[in-house]
């Protein structure tokens, strides 16, 4: 097993021995195996844990039973609870692709703020099996037929050359302890579907079906980077970013052979469907000001181009920042934060720039979108006012609300980020030590 983990790892160059790596890990058998080979194969890693709230008791004995190995590695931990059902109904979601978008999207912020290389996952050779097949189930291009790559920019699957036997042979060996989810078992979900009820009846007739299938997915893949040559030259010359947006320029592929399949190769790093595509190209020849919607961003038909934003994740969670920290990121914003002695500051009173009290701050700090019934008091005044009250009085356009990030100390809003300080927990005649966070947009 880990001969073969290991060889897989160079093969691919996955990673380098010295590289720092955030294990995603759910508790089950797989992501319980894949700490273990990390720690076996010695590689510096901290563990990332996901509580969806989507399973009552379960999930809270799920993220105690994770810390706790996360203890047992001695290795960091990192955990955050969302409210996936939520977001589901929100952005009209399956609850299992609400769940993948908000994890991937957090284990990135954590990558990012914690300074690790990559994040790993403990996808085995079945899983890229029922992946393949599931796609071919709905109707996939040629991207859903090489399966789940082993590496996808910092996302890398050091167990995708392994199966479930021998996963299971390992933890045997090993002795091994995991959580058992019960929702694998029933086929109310398409994958289980596949797994217990397809899969069983295409092994009759090829016994070695998911080496096969590996090997079919090496193939497609060496297929897909000839197309990729032509998508990228394409994507040189029709898309640009600035100001947090990218723009596709339509002229370019005027004379595009196969133009859904092309436009769709373009978006594919925007999470737009097929489907959506084929609605677009539809709509390219109609008026202007036409919004489509992937789970991760929103694109709008501005006559001659393509607009592409990326879509507010973060009121589904949060990011925390404690004591001592100097810097962290939420979406497309940077916080730089300092911790000087009042009788040596110079008040800063810029909208981008807050100045705070430290003594009366409880870190950790959380900055999370606002929500409905949030309030603060403003700074100048003594009484609350909503959150909703003050965006409208600001007169912040509808589509930019929902982008207002709050930072909260114990409950409490401090500061409305780039907008108004909280009049709580401003800079007195009194305080002592002062913490100043300023922010920057990210490009």
């Amino acid at each position: 097993m880990l001969q073969k983990v290991s060889g897989f790892i160079q093969s691919q160059g996955l990673c380098e021995p010295t590289d720092k790596i955030l294990a995603a890990v759910s508790g089950g058998i797989d992501s319980v195996v894949l700490c273990e080979v990390l720690y076996q194969l010695k590689y510096e890693f901290a563990v990332a844990h996901c509580n969806f709230g989507l399973r009552a008791e379960d999930a809270e004995a799920d993220q105690v039973f994770v810390k706790k190995l996360a203890k047992k590695y001695n290795v960091p931990f990192f955990t955050e609870n969302f409210n996936t059902r939520a977001f589901a109904e929100q952005e009209k979601l399956s609850t299992q692709m609400a769940a993948r978008t908000l994890r991937y999207e957090w284990f990135e912020q954590v990558r990012k703020q914690e300074g690790y290389d990559h994040i790993a996952t403990a996808h085995h050779s079945n899983d890229l099996t029922e992946t393949i097949l599931l796609h071919l189930t709905k109707g996939t291009g040629i991207a859903g037929l090489h399966g789940i790559p082993p590496k996808n920019g910092h996302i890398i699957r050091p167990m995708l050359s392994v199966t479930k036997d021998d996963i299971y042979e390992y933890v045997t060996e090993r002795k091994l302890i995991w959580r058992e989810d019960s929702s694998n078992i029933t086929t109310k979900y398409q994958r289980n579907k596949i797994r217990h009820e397809v899969i069983p009846v295409l092994k009759e007739i090829n016994p070695s079906l998911e080496e096969t299938m590996q090997h079919t997915a090496e193939r497609v893949s060496h297929a897909e980077s000839i197309v990729a040559t032509y998508i990228e030259n394409l994507r040189e010359q029709s898309i640009k970013e600035a100001e947090n947006a990218f723009y596709i320029s339509l002229v370019p592929l005027q004379n595009a052979t196969g133009l859904p399949v092309v436009l769709h190769e373009l978006l594919r790093p925007f999470n737009f469907s097929y489907s959506v595509v084929l609605e677009l190209v539809e709509a390219l020849e109609g008026i202007s000001g036409k919004q489509f919607d992937s789970p991760t961003h929103t694109l709008v038909k501005d006559r001659d181009q393509l607009v592409i934003t990326p879509r507010n994740l973060s009121s589904y969670g949060s990011i925390l920042l404690n004591e001592g920290d100097t810097e962290a990121e939420a979406g497309n914003l940077r916080f730089s934060i300092k911790y000087i002695q009042a009788d040596k500051y110079k008040l800063n009173t810029k909208p981008h720039v807050a100045a705070l009290d430290a003594d009366l701050l409880k870190f950790p700090l959380k900055l999370r979108s606002w929500q409905e019934g949030d309030w603060f008091v403003p700074l100048g005044m003594n009484g609350k006012k909503k959150i909703s009250d003050f965006l409208i009085d600001k007169k912040v356009p509808a589509n930019l609300k929902s982008q207002t990030l709050l930072l909260i100390s114990d409950q409490s809003v401090a500061w409305v980020v780039g907008q108004r300080l909280d009049n709580r927990f401003k800079v007195t005649e009194k305080t002592e030590r002062v913490v100043e966070i300023s922010i920057e947009r990210i490009t």
